[in-house]
């Protein structure tokens, strides 16, 4: 758990960059505004994460999944971030499928490539084998 009150606070990076995502060009934020505003989306994803871990230990589970965030958003009154977080969420679903495939994709070529490499040493070795039988078959004629 974390030793300092300030240890739980998001990291300020993250939070600049949403708050500049969120408003328009030109609109500038004091640092107390920020400050602030980092604050309450720390207290806001404590919350969060507190009543979805109320559902997981329903569940007599340890993990938190979406599901359980999706149930605490709607206990906690956010029935308007479900659908926008459901699309997120199905994103981002799709994303990691497609990573898996890609991968998979990726291991299916090296592994061919991996035979078809064996093969071609194969190849060269029964050739190689070959020319000396041939080289060896001449000598033989020759004596």
């Amino acid at each position: 758990m974390a030793e300092r009150p300030e240890d739980l606070n998001l990291p300020n990076a993250v939070i600049t960059r949403i708050i500049k995502e969120a408003l328009p060009d030109g609109v500038n934020i004091s640092k107390e505004a920020r400050s602030a505003i980092s604050r309450a989306a720390s207290v806001f994803v404590l919350y969060a994460t507190s009543c979805a871990n109320n559902f997981a230990m329903k569940g007599k589970r340890k993990t938190l999944n979406a599901g359980d965030v999706l149930s605490a958003m709607e206990e906690m009154e956010f029935q308007r971030f479900i659908a926008p977080l459901k699309e997120s969420l199905e994103v981002y679903r799709r994303e990691q499928k497609g990573k898996k495939e890609a991968r998979k994709d990726k291991d299916k070529k090296a592994d061919s490539e991996e035979q078809d490499k064996s093969r071609e040493e194969e190849n060269d070795d029964d050739d190689e084998r070959m020319e000396e039988e041939e080289q060896n078959d001449e000598e033989e004629v020759d004596n």
